[in-house]
């Protein structure tokens, strides 16, 4: 017996009960797909028993149900950022954004170096020397954008 006669001979109980087992595996292998893809087919069952629709019909109905209920999670899940207590924990460069400190190696073509923590970190931005107080400004990837943080010298006469 194939799928098709299996849906043709049951018609609405084997959509709510496919449905339920899609349920049931969204319990063993979770991810959040099988449960709309389940709550699609027990809905598109319960459409089947109250007004009877022929089988393309019903899984055109499954089909519509599914991608309307996947596109309104993955835009719910988008919008929905996780609450931590650790924002920057795969962000080492990041956790230092508006931090001080002084240049272990010259700036030189736009390239350096600096300690910051126990990590000695490349560093880019304008040319300065070595032991020039900078802070660290953004970053790109693992390295540090820094600039200045020594108070600008005005020419007075």
């Amino acid at each position: 017996m194939d799928l098709i006669n299996l849906f043709e001979q049951y018609g609405a109980w084997s959509w709510i009960v496919g449905g339920l087992v899609l349920l049931a595996i969204e319990l063993i292998a979770p991810g959040g797909v099988f449960v709309w893809l389940g709550g699609a087919a027990v809905v598109t069952g319960l459409i089947t028993l109250v007004s009877p629709f022929s089988l393309p019909v019903q899984f055109a109905i499954f089909g519509v149900l599914s991608l309307i209920a996947l596109v309104l999670w993955i835009k719910l899940r988008k919008q929905v950022s996780p609450e931590t207590d650790s924002p920057f924990l795969n962000k080492r460069a990041a956790r230092h954004v508006g931090k001080e400190g002084f240049l272990s190696e010259p700036i030189i073509g736009h390239k350096g170096r600096m300690e910051l923590g126990d990590t000695v970190w490349r560093v880019k931005g304008p040319e300065l020397p070595a032991g020039h107080r900078v802070r660290v400004i953004g970053n790109d990837g693992t390295t540090l954008e820094v600039e200045s943080a020594e108070p600008q010298q005005t020419g007075t006469a």
